[in-house]
């Protein structure tokens, strides 16, 4: 089954961007995924085009218009009715592994891409399936690099894309912890060596090593994690 990804988007050109390339290009090319993108300009009501109007209230900048976006949102329910839509908003819910896996298991995913101020609030009120989902902590100039980001996080765990079926289980949050460190040849560089653990080649007390490290390393790094990974526990 092809994974669809349907992007709402005023630059259709950035798509499949970086994502044509290295294992998400060879596993588009095979059609193990698809990236349709529907130019939200298209849905606009004037004979102009417009898709974004001042915001009510004043204040500096432009907001996408509801009534463009709903269209826009109509079609692509039109074409993948089963597929979940997010939008690309600083304002949303943080999006998780656990998130990505359930999207990745599915038939696909609808991506709408904000730009300037962002969305009219209504078109969440009329299309309560919008979830709305942020990258991180940081205000891009628009939501296609973040939807970008969001499809290769999906498109890795399709079946067949990465090689070795362990890569995508011992991935940094996917036990909710993150990953142990890595170690390569050479054996030694510029005075430091590979743990001798990993190189005992008893594997029993390198799974514990590397479990310890992954521990230490989010406790360290990432308490917010820690703390969830802590509460799962008990």
């Amino acid at each position: 089954m092809t994974f669809a990804a349907t992007i709402l988007t005023l630059y259709p050109e950035m798509f499949p961007g970086p994502l044509g390339v290295s294992l998400a290009g060879k596993a588009l090319a095979r059609g193990d995924w698809s990236c349709d993108t529907v130019q939200i300009r298209e849905f606009a009501l004037d004979k102009h085009k417009n898709v974004d109007s001042p915001p009510a209230g004043g204040g500096a900048g432009m907001v996408l218009k509801a009534d463009v976006l709903g269209a826009a949102v109509d079609h692509a329910v039109e074409r993948q009715p089963d597929a979940p839509i997010l939008a690309m908003t600083p304002r949303g819910k943080p999006i998780t592994q656990e998130r990505i896996r359930q999207i990745a298991s599915g038939p696909g995913i609808t991506l709408m891409c904000g730009r300037f101020e962002g969305f009219d609030e209504r078109i969440f009120e009329a299309r309560p399936q919008i979830e709305q989902v942020s990258l991180a902590d940081i205000v891009l100039s628009g939501g296609e690099t973040a939807a970008l980001a969001i499809l290769d996080a999906c498109i890795r765990l399709l079946p067949g894309v990465m090689g070795a079926a362990s890569s995508g289980t011992e991935e940094s949050f996917e036990e909710g912890l993150l990953e142990y460190p890595q170690y390569t040849r050479p054996q030694e560089w510029e005075g430091r060596t590979i743990p001798e653990v990993l190189r005992s080649g008893d594997h029993a007390k390198i799974a514990a090593w590397r479990k310890a490290m992954s521990e230490d390393h989010t406790r360290l790094r990432r308490p917010d994690l820690w703390e969830r990974y802590r509460n799962a526990r008990d």
